[in-house]
């Protein structure tokens, strides 16, 4: 990706505060520099989990401060960790979320996990972007089964990614699965199976290319080639 900006808009989300940037931290990193309009949805507030107080406050001022250094818009779904449920309501939070930012590219949790928040958020975000053109599912350290076949490469943004995930240092502290050199070892993987140097992997539900060259005005510039020469006599 250049600096010249696709105007694409994307929307990353995760079932808690920090599951975006560990599944695909390095790739937003990437749509921001190259001009992409980015969204973080949170869909709780990580309540269960470490470093809390009584409401989740600490993982909340922590995501705030990832989604900050990651140049991305942070919207929170309010929905209660580990309580999360595929139903209607999910559903509706995220096609709202979806119409908000017009977003045509979607990042999100990969369907076999064994976290049931996060097999909530992946189905009810399949069903809320039914009609998108593009769906790809990131890994997270609870993942079962992971078959990507689409790779971003994040060999500038390793250690953007790095920084946005030490934001959340109450789950660094207490998980070996966000020390640095887990995520830098999980990038160096990827960025080999995918002929680069540090990559990030995605499982796609669909991955539609548009390959129409747009001119800067909006009409579809016509191939040389296919341009009709003039007429002779």
């Amino acid at each position: 990706m250049d600096g010249a900006g696709t105007g694409r808009s994307v929307l990353a989300i995760g079932a808690h505060p920090d599951d975006i940037e560990l599944g695909c931290g390095g790739a937003l990193l990437a749509h921001v520099a190259a001009g992409d309009d980015v969204t973080m949805l949170v869909v709780t507030g990580g309540e269960n989990g470490p470093g809390n107080g009584a409401r989740g406050a600490g993982r909340r001022a922590e995501q705030e401060r990832a989604a900050q250094l990651i140049g991305a818009r942070l919207v929170w779904g309010g929905l209660h960790d580990c309580e999360v449920v595929a139903d209607s309501g999910t559903v509706r939070l995220i096609e709202r979320v979806l119409r908000a930012t017009r977003a045509d590219l979607v990042y999100v949790h990969a369907p076999d996990d064994s976290h049931q928040d996060h097999r909530a958020v992946a189905s009810a975000t399949q069903g809320a972007a039914r009609r998108l053109p593009r769906v790809l599912h990131y890994q997270s350290p609870s993942t079962l089964s992971f078959s990507p076949t689409v790779y971003v490469d994040v060999t500038a943004h390793v250690t953007g990614k790095i920084a946005a995930l030490a934001a959340h240092a109450t789950q660094v502290e207490l998980s070996a699965m966000v020390e640095p050199d887990a995520v830098v070892a999980s990038a160096r993987h990827w960025g080999a199976q995918a002929r680069l140097g540090y990559a990030e992997a995605f499982q796609p539900t669909r991955l539609v290319l548009d390959l129409s060259p747009v001119t800067p005005g909006g009409a579809i510039a016509v191939p040389a080639a296919w341009q009709l020469a003039p007429s002779i006599g």
